[in-house]
C-alpha cells in the first residue's frame, strides 16, 4: 500500500535564528523525522512513498539523492575505504516518488495532486510528516479494508501540557484541569483512506477540514483510538523531548529496532479498551 506524506509545510513553529530546513528533515539522532516515519511504515511492508513537497523541497530531495547508508547501518571497511560490504540497508527497496505540490498548499490540495498517482490504488496510507507513534498499522489496515468507511484517523489522547481554566461570572477560579485528564481525543495524523476520499474532497480544500466533515456525516470515517506511544514534532521542545527518548534508547516509534522489540517483549498489553461513544475532537 503506498503512503503519502505531507511534507510541505513552512513549520514555522519548528524554525529558530535563519535555520531554513523542512520541520520533516528536522533530525531525531542522525536521521530526519521524515526518515523514522518512514521507517515506521517499512516495518509494515509499505515501502512506496508519495513525498507531497513544498517549502525546502530541495532539501528532501538532495537528502535522498545523496543518502548515506552507513550512517544508520552497520558495515565492513576493506581496502582502506575502497571497498564497503553493508551488514543491513535502510531504504534499498523503497520507491519514493517526488512531487512538488506548492508552497501554500492545503494538506487536501496537495492529495489532490498527487492523485495521478494513486489511481491504480484502491487505498492509501497518509501521514502529516511530524508526528510519531507505535499503534499497529497492520492491524488497523486491515480493519479499515474490511469496514464500509471511506477513511480512518489515528486518535490519540490530548499531549499538551496546558490546563483548562473553570471559573465562574465573578472570574474567581473553581477548578483547574490538566488536557490530558481531559475526556476528549485528537487528530494523531496517522490516516488510512479509500479512493472514495476524491468524491468529496474538491479543489483547494483541506482534508480533515472540509472533506473529513462530510464523510463524518455520511458515517463513514472512523476514529482508531491508541493508548500507546504517539509524540508530535512540532515546537523545538517536542523535538528536544523525542530527542531525549532517542539518547535513553527509548524510542518506542522505533518498532523496527532490535532494542525496541526486546522491550516490547517484556511488557504485557495493557491497552484499555476504548468506548465507541468517547467524543473525539479533531486538531487540524
Amino acid at each position: 500500500m503506498k503512503v503519502v506524506i505531507f511534507c510541505g509545510g513552512l513549520g514555522l513553529r519548528m524554525r529558530s535564528g535563519v535555520d531554513s530546513a523542512p520541520k520533516p528533515m528536522m533530525t531525531i539522532g542522525d536521521r530526519p523525522v521524515l526518515w523514522h516515519i518512514m521507517r515506521y511504515y517499512a516495518h509494515f511492508g509499505h515501502t512506496e512513498f508519495i513525498l507531497c513537497l513544498g517549502f525546502g523541497g530541495t532539501a528532501v530531495k538532495n537528502y535522498f539523492l545523496n543518502y548515506e547508508e552507513t550512517v544508520s547501518n552497520d558495515f565492513v571497511m576493506t581496502k582502506g575505504g575502497e571497498h564497503i560490504e553493508l551488514l543491513d540497508s535502510d531504504i534499498s527497496e523503497w520507491k519514493i516518488t517526488f512531487v512538488d505540490t506548492g508552497i501554500d498548499t492545503s494538506i487536501g490540495e496537495r492529495l489532490r495532486r498527487v492523485r495521478p498517482f494513486l489511481e491504480d490504488d484502491d487505498a492509501f496510507l497518509a501521514n502529516y510528516g511530524d508526528v510519531l507513534t507505535d499503534a499497529p498499522m497492520d492491524k488497523i489496515v486491515d480493519h479499515v479494508m474490511t469496514s464500509d468507511i471511506t477513511a480512518s484517523l489515528l486518535a490519540v489522547p490530548p499531549q499538551a501540557s496546558f490546563h483548562t481554566v473553570e471559573f465562574g461570572t465573578d472570574s474567581r477560579v473553581t477548578g483547574l484541569r490538566s488536557a490530558v485528564d481531559l475526556n476528549v481525543w485528537i487528530n494523531g495524523g496517522f490516516f488510512v483512506i479509500k479512493k472514495e476520499i476524491f468524491d468529496v474532497l474538491n479543489e483547494g480544500e483541506d482534508l480533515v477540514g472540509d472533506a473529513f466533515p462530510r464523510l463524518a456525516a455520511m458515517r463513514k470515517l472512523e476514529a482508531i483510538p491508541h493508548h500507546g506511544f504517539w509524540a508530535p514534532m512540532d515546537t523545538l521542545k517536542e523535538r528536544s523531548q523525542l530527542e531525549e527518548l532517542y539518547r535513553s534508547g527509548k524510542k518506542p516509534w522505533a518498532l523496527w529496532s532490535h532494542q525496541v522489540r526486546q522491550q516490547q517483549a517484556q511488557v504485557l498489553d495493557k491497552e484499555p479498551t476504548a468506548s465507541p461513544d468517547v467524543p473525539v475532537v479533531v486538531a487540524i
